[in-house]
């Protein structure tokens, strides 16, 4: 008989999936990975489709730690004579949570009924650490070819709320950050379209006289003081975090090309807040 060299399935990948009363999931927020959002998107797609991805449950392990020697399976460490504290989430909160707020009694999961705390904390850092999410050219392009195939009709409206959330291109990224890397001693090289040695005779005091084809000097550059500018940015920012407010009321009014570069804008933002954080501390 030959023999079978296949490892072993992992603990995390046996969960067998069924429908689970959602009384019998505990609020335990041990693998909540960021604070709760605004799920209504979320709830409006599971009310027309349906809930397609299942959440990640395992059984909530008890509150008193096991006595010495002992080795019960997790399933016998559930807390008991707690009525609805069966399950505790491991993935699958905001899944979750739209179904509450549709008012729905069970969820479809997966039940993993030996899984380990290491095992788990894998499978709840799996997708944030180690998915690749549609960037804005999958995402134009899945859009051009879904009418060829006939098929998800229904995805046209979901494709343009999840343009105006995709993040920007890896490369931008990089440009941006080598540009907040550099620049303190960033100095302008020569403008675009502009051949070296143009300007020189400007540069050296033979500007040509002033003329009806003369060109137009160049603004002065006006000098400011550190305190200066940062006093100039903060009210400039507590201007625009005030648009912000306002346009965050009308949000879902606006164009979905219009909420993408607004959230271009203000990842930008985000990715430069925690180098000025570190440098204030």
């Amino acid at each position: 008989m030959d023999r079978d060299d296949r490892p072993a399935a992992p603990a995390h990948a046996t969960g067998a999936v069924e429908f689970v009363s959602i009384d019998d999931i505990s609020e335990d927020a041990t693998f909540r990975l960021r604070e709760p959002r605004e799920v209504s998107d979320l709830a409006a797609s599971i009310g027309r489709l349906g809930q397609l991805v299942p959440v990640e449950l395992r059984p909530l392990p008890a509150a008193a730690p096991a006595p010495a020697g002992a080795r019960a399976s997790i399933e016998d460490a559930v807390v008991a004579g707690i009525p609805g504290a069966r399950w505790q989430v491991v993935a699958g909160f905001r899944r979750l949570a739209a179904l509450r707020l549709l008012q729905r009694d069970r969820v479809l999961a997966r039940i993993h009924r030996e899984l380990p705390d290491e095992d788990a904390w894998a499978l709840a850092l799996s997708k944030p650490l180690l998915g690749e999410p549609f960037l804005a050219a999958d995402l134009e392009a899945l859009r051009a070819r879904l009418p060829e195939t006939g098929a998800a009709p229904w995805a046209e409206d979901l494709l343009e709320d999840a343009l105006a959330r995709t993040p920007v291109a890896p490369e931008e990224r990089e440009r941006f950050l080598e540009f907040l890397r550099g620049a303190p001693g960033r100095s302008a090289g020569p403008a675009a379209g502009v051949e070296e040695g143009e300007g020189l005779e400007e540069e050296a005091g033979s500007r040509p006289a002033a003329g009806p084809e003369a060109l137009p000097a160049e603004p002065e550059t006006i000098e400011v003081t550190p305190d200066e500018l940062a006093l100039h940015l903060a009210v400039r920012l507590f201007e625009l975090n005030q648009e912000l407010a306002a346009a965050w009321e009308a949000w879902r009014d606006m164009a979905a090309d219009g909420r993408r570069q607004v959230v271009e804008q203000a990842r930008y933002l985000a990715e430069l807040f925690p180098l000025m954080e570190r440098e204030t501390e």
